[in-house]
């Protein structure tokens, strides 16, 4: 049955988020009705958006087709959504019918998108668990820049959703130490089942001394041959560099918003020759343009969703109705959450 009602989240301001129901037109010729099941927040960027802290002359987002205008609130945000096709416009389209579906789309509890914007959910894949397709998109993607070496010393800082999936792929590598850091005990125990060879708590008084010498554990050399930086906070980019060795990268997953890093640039960095790489999904790098695409790059990731198994970074699961309330105590308190899931 096809729903002619909707409920949608809306950000309405810094640190205000709202549920309105709203009406949900037919699907009009070549677009299908689709029934959320399931949508993922996105903790580092969607609180950007719900604090306001985007920059207004860009657009949302450049390649997903709800979110292709300026930032400006209402908005709704997001881009995890997972549930059924449940109505078409065109009688071409119901092969659709009762499919599966993932889609780049807000949280919402349901609506139209043509087919190119949804992705049939592979077989052996709970639909619940396709709402992890981005993140684990965006850590190939870490993973695939930085190209760890074997016998690498490589550290993770911020083991959010993003950051564990990256450890998780990481820990298949021949490297010689994997060590990771976050402020939350809840993070840093995921990370230790997901593969690190040590996980540091990052609120300690010398969190890049503890990750250096956890490191050297590894091969024995000074500091990291590779670094992320995934905390998604502008201040951790120092730590980053650092924890960095002589030679080494530091590859850059966190998107800042509009806030601003102040970064030390004398002395070690400069004398380091350390690397800065930024890395960001919505393209692949030209270095694999060649072989790869964006979809044979989702065709890995969904593989990887059923090599990690990740339903256990699910820590709330909250109705549509409760979801502003999730941003509530995300921007709050953080650490006992990873990933929140909203149910529809």
């Amino acid at each position: 049955m096809i729903p002619t009602r909707r409920r949608s989240l809306y950000f309405t301001g810094p640190s205000r988020a709202e549920v309105r129901e709203e009406p949900l037109p037919a699907p009009a010729a070549g677009q299908l009705c689709v029934s959320t099941a399931f949508s993922a927040i996105s903790a580092g960027t969607e609180l950007l958006f719900y604090r306001g802290n985007v920059p207004h002359d860009i657009p949302v987002d450049s390649t997903i087709a709800a979110l292709k205008r300026p930032f400006e609130v209402p908005i709704k945000y997001g881009y995890a959504a997972a549930g059924e096709v449940v109505g078409c416009g065109s009688v071409e389209l119901e092969s659709w019918l009762g499919r599966k579906v993932f889609s780049f789309h807000p949280h919402e509890s349901a609506f139209l998108a043509e087919p190119a914007e949804l992705l049939p959910i592979p077989s052996g894949i709970e639909t619940f668990l396709a709402v992890f397709l981005p993140s684990m998109e965006t850590s190939l993607n870490l993973v695939m820049d930085a190209a760890p070496g074997i016998g690498e010393q490589v550290a993770v800082l911020g083991q959010g959703v993003v950051g564990l999936l990256a450890t998780a792929l990481l820990a298949r590598y021949p490297l010689s130490s994997l060590v990771t850091a976050d402020r939350a005990p809840l993070r840093r125990e995921a990370s230790a089942w997901l593969g690190a060879t040590a996980v540091i708590d990052a609120g300690v008084a010398d969190p890049v001394g503890d990750i250096r010498s956890a490191l050297a554990q590894g091969r024995g050399a000074d500091g990291a041959d590779l670094c992320f930086e995934l905390t998604g906070a502008p201040e951790a980019l120092a730590e980053a560099i650092g924890v960095t060795g002589f030679e080494g990268r530091v590859v850059i997953g966190s998107w800042y918003g509009t806030k601003s890093a102040s970064v030390p640039l004398g002395g070690k960095f400069h004398r380091s020759r350390i690397r800065l790489q930024s890395s960001q999904v919505s393209t692949v790098g030209s270095v694999f343009l060649g072989r790869w695409t964006k979809e044979s790059r989702l065709t890995v990731a969904w593989d990887w969703i059923r090599r990690v198994a990740p339903a256990r970074l699910v820590s709330h699961r909250l109705p549509i109705e409760r979801a502003p309330e999730a941003y509530r105590f995300l921007a709050e308190d953080p650490s006992n959450a990873i990933q929140v899931v909203i149910t529809y």
